[in-house]
């Protein structure tokens, strides 16, 4: 996918170069070796900690875009209204997962390389 590659959907256009960039990041600057760390003792744990966490990391791009296009005066106030509703019901919605799969919220971080910390 190139830099300029674009993904729309109903309101928001998310560039995708740089979530390639950051979601490469992610993998590579886990563990020293590429990979990501999972405990054999806490598998589910560990797993359902990376997917809320990349999760999470989506749910701030996508809020992160809607903030730049409504400052562009990109969005009409229905899509704005709609794009926020979204992004609040999103961030709940994960932190209602966290608190089910027993995943604490500090938790959801990951090291991005050149981008710094997640959260």
């Amino acid at each position: 996918m190139s830099a300029s590659s674009h993904s729309e959907a109903p309101g928001l256009r998310l560039q995708l170069g740089d979530l390639d960039t950051a979601l490469a990041a992610v993998f590579t600057d886990a563990a020293p070796n590429g990979s990501i760390n999972l405990d054999p003792d806490k598998i589910e744990h560990d797993l359902a900690r990376l997917v809320l966490t990349l999760i999470e990391f989506l749910r701030r791009l996508l809020e992160l875009q809607a903030i730049r296009r409504m400052e562009a005066n990109e969005l009409s106030e229905d899509e704005e209204e709609r794009v926020g509703l979204a992004l609040m019901r999103a961030a709940a919605q994960v932190s209602r997962l966290a608190r089910e799969l027993g995943v604490d919220p500090r938790e959801l971080n990951l090291q991005l390389g050149p981008l710094g910390r997640l959260l």
